[in-house]
């Protein structure tokens, strides 16, 4: 009942405590009750009907179930109760072959969650102790996922840098809010922010990680939907490396010269190597093993990548490459060629494989990279082919 009609009841009170008249008492006390009697029906329950699920709701539902829930329609009863006019909530009530269940909530999308979670709960007594045991909080539900899951699936580095991010332009952001609070709307702005102050490829990052952490919270029925889905981001265009001339590698090499940071510059640019790649390089007779950094999963695979000619000097009498920290082989690669990136070594190691006439299958190997997993799984070039075709790489 608003106010006005509110208002309205008390005055015809106040009238019938005044009036004598019969008539004029009887009338009152009949527009009385039928103001009170609106207020009751808007307080009964109303039903609704049968409530269906589509089938990416049905099949978050335990496997038992879902057979027979499709034999009932996929329906489930839905009723309206409202306190007042302003105040509704919805209850959906399925009570068949021994089933009983009930929840409510304030909107349908909500009542549906709580009704998959509840019925997950009874077919899977343990379900329910570990819901209890997820976090509810933004920042903490990402700890639990990167500790528990996103760790297990990329490599260390991808995930120290993934952490990074996310401490840095998440965490502190919705700290201390609920998971299922945080809406597309407050995503996009963040996103739109960091792009506005000329980051796109962070934007590109964080929205990677808002899309995978949201997409976990759905996973654990934390939330029906992920806010991501909603959020436009324009593709960030990456600036491709820009190799060095032969004047510039001559230059780096001279400047460095007797020093081990030529050996260091000697190895990264002569061999491709990704720069998160360098410390995992070993000397294996006329071979260089490391660790292929691009590998999804958590698998750890190597590269052969043949000590070559234009290689070959710098490792007399070498056994092992000490390397420092990469934000000091970063400086004192920009103290030289301050207009390029450390990464444009490999793009120069790249291209001299090309204009050598390296074979592709062999460059790939070096380089570290994929070629799909049918290829991968057919393909073991031998080191014999791999020098063969290194031999090649003389300018």
């Amino acid at each position: 009942m608003d106010t006005q009609e509110l208002i309205l009841l008390s005055q015809k009170m106040v009238l019938l405590s005044l009036t004598t008249d019969e008539n004029e008492k009887q009338k009152l006390v009949n527009e009385i009750n039928e103001l009170t009697a609106t207020e009751n029906r808007e307080r009964q329950p109303k039903y609704c009907g049968h409530l269906k699920f589509n089938d990416k709701e049905i099949s978050k539902m335990p496997k038992n179930f879902r057979k027979e829930f499709r034999i009932q329609g996929c329906t489930a009863h839905v009723r309206k109760r409202c306190d007042g006019r302003y105040s509704c909530s919805y209850e959906i009530r399925y009570r068949r072959n021994g089933y009983s269940i009930s929840v409510s909530a304030k909107t349908i999308e909500e009542a549906k969650t709580k009704f998959l979670q509840r019925l997950n709960a009874i077919e899977n007594p343990q379900s329910a102790t570990v819901k209890e045991s997820v976090p509810s909080l933004f920042t903490d539900f990402a700890t639990f996922w990167f500790e528990n899951f996103h760790r297990r699936k990329v490599v260390e580095d991808t995930y120290k840098n993934n952490l990074r991010v996310f401490r840095n332009s998440l965490a502190t952001k919705f700290a201390d809010r609920q998971i299922k609070s945080i809406n597309a709307k407050e995503l996009q702005d963040l996103l739109d922010e960091i792009i506005a102050e000329g980051k796109g490829k962070k934007a590109e990052d964080v929205y990677g990680l808002i899309r995978q952490i949201f997409d976990a919270a759905v996973r654990f029925h934390l939330i029906q939907h992920n806010p991501a889905d909603m959020i436009i981001i324009k593709k960030h265009e990456r600036k491709h490396g820009v190799a060095l001339t032969i004047e510039e590698e001559q230059k780096l090499l001279a400047a460095y010269a007797g020093t081990r940071f030529q050996l260091m510059f000697a190895v990264a640019l002569y061999t491709g190597l990704r720069p998160n790649e360098y410390k995992s390089v070993r000397i294996d007779g006329d071979m260089l093993i490391a660790v292929n950094s691009k590998r999804k999963g958590g698998e750890v695979a190597y590269k052969r990548i043949p000590v070559n000619a234009m290689l070959k000097p710098y490792l007399e009498g070498i056994t092992t490459v000490k390397w420092v920290k990469l934000d000091t082989i970063r400086k004192k690669f920009n103290a030289v060629l301050p207009n390029h990136k450390l990464y444009d070594l490999r793009t120069t190691f790249y291209t001299h494989c090309v204009t050598c006439g390296v074979a592709e299958s062999a460059r790939d190997e070096m380089v570290g990279h994929s070629g799909g997993k049918l290829k991968d799984t057919y393909t073991d070039l031998p080191d014999d082919y791999l020098k063969q075709e290194a031999a090649k790489l003389i300018w």
